[in-house]
């Protein structure tokens, strides 16, 4: 019997509010500005875990409405990285988070040019934003089920 392949599981979330959308701060990663996003913990599921990280991160609920993309990364070690990324919008009218919390420094609504001057994590996040704003593909929440639930 061989082994189970060690996975680590994270769901980025762009949540998308008109025109705008929630970027954290975050404390570390050189404190660059980037999408709600974190490991999804044992026993939780992708959604759950999206919903838990960009309400921890950003202090906001969010209703996630689908998926943008999927990544799966094998690694030389034998391990792999899935991430999830998923298009959200806020649940209600809660502000973002203002002051740091134990996740993160704060959260902004930023335009897509307003998200192009920040000192961004990575340039996968303009990238991602762009897509959304031009209208790409979002793909249905039903694309991750459980095993043997049912077709």
């Amino acid at each position: 019997m061989r082994a189970p392949i060690p996975t680590w599981t994270f769901a980025l979330v762009v949540v998308r509010l008109g025109r705008r959308f929630l970027l954290v701060q975050e404390s570390t990663h050189g404190q660059g500005w980037y999408l709600p996003a974190g490991r999804v913990e044992p026993g939780e599921s992708i959604v759950t875990g999206a919903c838990r990280e960009a309400e921890e991160e950003s202090g906001l609920p969010i209703v996630p409405e689908g998926i943008l993309r999927v990544e799966h990364t094998p690694h030389p070690d034998g391990g792999a990285r899935l991430r999830v990324f998923f298009l959200a919008r806020p649940a209600d009218d809660t502000p973002p988070l203002a002051a740091p919390n134990e996740h993160c420094l704060q959260a902004r609504w930023v335009t897509l040019a307003e998200a192009a001057q920040l000192p961004l994590r990575g340039a996968e996040v303009l990238d991602i934003l762009r897509y959304v704003e031009a209208g790409k593909p979002v793909y249905p929440l039903s694309l991750l089920c459980e095993e043997r639930s049912g077709w």
